[in-house]
């Protein structure tokens, strides 16, 4: 697993002005597909409004630092962050409304 790791941040940072517009929009879409799914099963609870929160917190986070061209190397872990956690965020939210 840790090579796994290692050599998708060797690509990533070899590539970086490539990875630039497709992570930007793969975040993007992701993070809006998460936002529809949470405002659909929007509750009462404090817990679907921490759940928006979080999502627009990581794909603002995310594209803040592309445009403000900080380094690849704390790039990419936050790229993964966003990813994975809006990815469960689809699915608790798509578990829920079934």
């Amino acid at each position: 697993m840790n090579s796994l790791y290692k050599e998708a941040v060797d690509s990533f940072n070899e590539n970086y002005i490539l990875y630039i517009p497709l992570t930007i929009i793969l975040q993007s879409c992701i993070a809006s597909i998460a936002a529809m799914y949470i405002l659909i099963n929007l509750g009462v609870g404090p817990i679907s409004y921490f759940e928006i929160t979080l999502c627009v917190i990581l794909a603002m986070g995310y594209n803040g630092l592309i445009y403000a061209q900080i380094k690849s190397n704390i790039v990419f872990p936050v790229l993964l962050a966003s990813l994975i956690i809006n990815i469960l965020l689809i699915a608790i939210n798509v578990y829920q409304l079934s």
